[in-house]
């Protein structure tokens, strides 16, 4: 509490950012069922939600809001959330941006790191697990190496996360600049796709 008696930061731990706008929150999420989802629990935790399908969508928000959180998923149509990170990240550096992927990969996870997000998880995650994000403002040391060795598949899979961020997640010229024919690098998209 501060000296006239209003709240101060959130319930958030970690997290004592002063409550300008209460407990804003943006989501931008392409699939409209887990977007609502969000909402309805995000609303029930206290914070103020705003949807937002798509980046066009969320630079149309932003003229109206300032967010103090926000969840944004990697893959949006055919676009990426990285640019809705980046921008999110220019407009408030001390925001606290999740991002939210079905394609994990390490490329994408240090793009988004060094953009402006504070953590980055794979689908599917939950309410509380995005709000332990936002509160996790250190890295933890305490997390195992693994003794495992890389495999040829998940070398491959990160080097089409690698061209795909390249190349602002356009399919087309992904495959192109791996030498893959376009339905071959779709179909193998889709069969690592978290559910």
């Amino acid at each position: 509490m501060t000296p006239d008696g209003s709240a101060t930061g959130s319930n958030v731990p970690g997290i004592g950012r002063s409550a300008r706008a209460g407990r804003s929150l943006v989501v931008v999420e392409d699939d409209a069922t887990f977007a609502r989802t969000l909402k309805r629990s995000f609303e029930k935790r206290g914070y103020q939600v705003v949807l937002c399908p798509d980046g066009d969508a969320l630079v149309a928000a932003l003229d109206t809001v300032a967010p103090d959180y926000a969840v944004v998923d990697l893959k949006l149509g055919t676009g990426s959330g990285l640019e809705c990170v980046k921008l999110l990240a220019a407009r408030d550096p001390d925001m606290r941006i999740v991002v939210l992927t079905g394609f994990a990969s390490i490329a994408t996870a240090v793009e988004a790191i060094k953009l402006g997000a504070c953590h980055y998880l794979a689908k599917p995650a939950n309410t509380d697990d995005i709000e332990t994000a936002f509160g996790r403002a250190e890295g933890d040391v305490s997390v195992p190496l693994s003794s495992r060795p890389t495999s040829i598949k998940n070398l491959e899979w990160e080097r089409i996360h690698e061209t795909l961020v390249e190349t602002g997640f356009n399919i087309s010229e992904t495959a192109r600049r791996l030498g893959l024919h376009r339905r071959t690098l779709a179909r193998k998209l889709e069969k690592r796709v978290v559910k």
